[in-house]
């Protein structure tokens, strides 16, 4: 039997995201966010949503420009901390022992500890309510080549151990059950 709950967000898992922004060493900051996604292929295009109280948000407003940094296990202990506390406070890049980046294209730094960064330029931004959506182009991706398969050239991103945010908590993804297409795949005679 199923209960009737009020109207809330209960998509899950979503990623566990490392947003960096600003344009000057002075000004990067990193925030938390797991409202975000994929949201064109071609042209790529992607969200985050963010709070307007959030110190980021008017980083973000001001440059139109930031970049998502993909986590994993490793890094979930900076993760959970650039999100509760506030770029006004601190230098998270220092704090959690984190490089900021050159980008290729955007003037947000991109975090070298990221399995790889998405560098995005604001094309809207749409107030929804408790949050803002930004919704921005894929303008570069930065993918670590410790990630690269040399015999197929493929981008092997589940063996960095990806972070997902859960209700409340982070999770790794456990074991693979699937890819896309095999539930209709063709069998081999043998």
């Amino acid at each position: 039997m199923k209960q009737d709950w009020k109207p809330g967000t209960m998509i899950y898992p979503l990623p566990a995201l490392l947003i960096s922004s600003g344009s000057t060493v002075e000004e990067y900051n990193i925030i938390t966010v797991a409202w975000a996604g994929t949201i064109c292929t071609n042209p790529p295009m992607c969200y985050i949503s963010v709070r307007p109280e959030r110190h980021s948000y008017d980083i973000i407003r001001r440059n139109m420009e930031f970049v998502i940094n993909l986590t994993t296990e490793e890094l979930a202990y900076a993760t959970d901390w650039c999100g509760v506390r506030s770029g006004k406070d601190y230098n998270k890049f220092k704090e959690m022992g984190l490089t900021p980046g050159k980008a290729q294209t955007v003037k947000a730094p991109i975090i070298e500890e990221s399995p790889l960064s998405i560098e995005c330029r604001v094309k809207e931004i749409i107030s929804l309510g408790s949050h803002d959506m930004f919704i921005a182009d894929v303008l570069n991706v930065k993918a670590d080549d410790k990630y690269l398969n040399p015999e197929t050239g493929k981008f092997e991103l589940s063996e960095s151990n990806p972070l997902v945010y859960l209700h409340g908590g982070y999770y790794g993804l456990g074991k693979k059950i699937g890819k896309f297409g095999w539930s209709v795949e063709k069998k081999k005679k043998g």
